[in-house]
């Protein structure tokens, strides 16, 4: 292992346990060990699959409906 790997996983050490195991995900994954990074809801997997069909499409937003969103959010 190397050192800035040691250094990595001795930070990791005083993360929560919910945090060590997402970044245990992330690592067997990289590592080809690990199907799954994030697993997706029925719905969630629903709707990148109708956002990937809108892009197939060319549907996107015009600015106005961007600007719009932002201008939401703002303070």
């Amino acid at each position: 292992m190397t050192k800035r790997l040691e250094q990595a996983m001795e930070r990791v050490r005083s993360l929560p346990a919910h945090l060590q195991d997402e970044i245990a995900s992330l690592v067997l994954a990289y590592a080809g060990k690990d199907d799954e990074v994030l697993v997706l809801t029925p719905e969630e997997g629903a709707d990148l699959l109708e956002a990937r069909g809108e892009m197939e499409r060319g549907e996107f937003a015009d600015a106005a409906a961007v600007e719009a969103v932002f201008a939401k959010y703002r303070g």
